[in-house]
């Protein structure tokens, strides 16, 4: 096959959940299992961390791997799902796996297909271990697809697993309590194995505590060793001040992460690589390589789609975040916005739109449109449900139509924000 036929034959003939949603979950283990047996378990070929949570935890794979790489180490990424390019989800030091690769790996597990049956994310799980494997990586960051019990980069036995925070996301799989859905989170939590949790919540932390303990695995709350605050922001860099258990860490630390929450994600990220080398004496990463790497953090690890300017006068900002959490966030700083408010909005058809819609300003304006894949939910829907939260403005036959007009609408001292999944931001990267 062809790189076009073979990525075909993924999005079509492979149950994919970004595409069709829950007939593409599998609730079990077994079909990632014995597709690394036949590929000689390559997931026990290279050292890792795991990454899950509700929001932050591409960010923090990312900032994870940028602090690695720029020490040196091989680093592999994987993360989830991919918003233009389907080698996104598989890069090692930023480059992302070769198309030959891809086709190569497709190619040779053919015979598989009929026994094992895998869907389209066993498929990139296996494909990426087997890749990090084959080329010899130091270390591979990987994040968790969807929950962490179930999902199919939990055969791994990392150094270190870390859980940014629990929201509410995904309740259909997952649970419809915060407990329930870090119980599923805490499956990664391996015996032995330190964890690191990002934020300490009320509701979660005694889940997180109780399957620590039943695992004898050493637990931290990241937000209880690192404090960091906002100092500067601009269009290249964001400035932080970091303490240590309240105690001045570093007055400067400049990423290339933007975005209100983004505080948050460095934290956790500060307090998993402090752990990790306590925990392996032999990993030594000096703060110079965590402050190059997050300096140069999209360069490194090409990291894209969050809290992303796209264009100045009027400003266009896109941002991924499309549950509760992650879009109060969001929205919390946008309703801080000069200027009127401009919002391109697409989602997918089975998010709770009651749980998000009361979210959004009121006074923006509104431009409606369907992401280009079978889950969205069609435009004229989402208006008319916007319109019984007095969420008002247009439905648009393509997200780029959406924005087109919003562009159109807007004063050079306008704002507008793209969003409400990552496929909507997708379309406009």
């Amino acid at each position: 096959m062809t790189y076009r036929e073979t990525l075909d034959f993924l999005y079509t003939q492979l149950p994919m959940f970004q595409r069709i949603g829950a007939a593409a979950f599998k609730k079990d283990l077994t079909n990632i299992k014995l597709l690394l047996d036949a590929l000689g378990n390559p997931e026990r070929q290279f050292a890792s961390i795991h990454v899950a949570g509700t929001n932050g935890k591409g960010s923090v794979t990312h900032l994870l791997g940028a602090a690695l790489q720029a020490h040196g180490y091989k680093t592999g990424l994987y993360t989830s799902p991919h918003y233009k390019d389907f080698r996104e989800r598989i890069k090692i030091n930023g480059d992302y796996i070769p198309r030959r690769e891809v086709v190569r790996f497709v190619d040779a597990i053919q015979p598989l297909l009929a026994t094992v049956q895998p869907s389209f994310f066993e498929i990139t799980v296996a494909m990426a271990f087997n890749w990090f494997a084959q080329s010899k990586v130091d270390m591979a960051v990987v994040e968790v697809g969807l929950g962490g019990r179930l999902d199919s980069t939990n055969v791994l036995l990392p150094e270190l697993a870390v859980i940014t925070n629990i929201s509410l996301d995904h309740q259909q799989f997952l649970g419809d309590t915060l407990p329930e859905i870090a119980a599923e989170k805490a499956g990664i939590i391996k015996p032995g194995v330190p964890v690191v949790i990002g934020e300490t919540q009320r509701e979660t932390a005694p889940v997180f505590r109780a399957t620590a303990q039943a695992q004898n695995a050493p637990i931290y709350f990241a937000d209880q060793l690192f404090q960091v605050k906002a100092r500067h922001s601009d269009l290249a860099t964001t400035t932080y001040e970091v303490f240590r258990q309240q105690q001045l860490y570093t007055p400067e630390l400049r990423t290339q992460l933007h975005g209100p929450y983004q505080y948050l994600n460095l934290q956790t990220a500060l307090a998993a690589l402090e752990v990790w080398q306590h925990h392996q004496p032999q990993h030594l990463l000096p703060f110079s390589a965590v402050e190059q790497g997050w300096a140069q953090l999209r360069t490194l690890t090409r990291f894209q789609g969050r809290w992303q300017v796209l264009a100045e006068n009027p400003r266009i900002l896109v941002d991924s975040a499309h549950n509760e959490g992650g879009l109060r966030a969001i929205l919390d700083t946008l309703n801080q916005q000069t200027g009127q408010l401009h919002i391109v909005l697409g989602v997918v058809n089975d998010k709770k739109l009651d749980e998000v819609l009361p979210l959004f300003p009121k006074g923006a304006r509104y431009y409606f449109a369907k992401a280009a894949i079978p889950r969205g939910l069609p435009a004229e829907e989402l208006r008319a449900t916007a319109a019984t939260y007095q969420l008002h403005g247009r439905s648009y036959t393509s997200v780029k139509n959406a924005l087109r007009a919003a562009r159109r609408a807007a004063s050079p001292a306008d704002t507008i924000f793209v969003g409400g999944s990552i496929f909507t931001v997708a379309e406009v990267l």
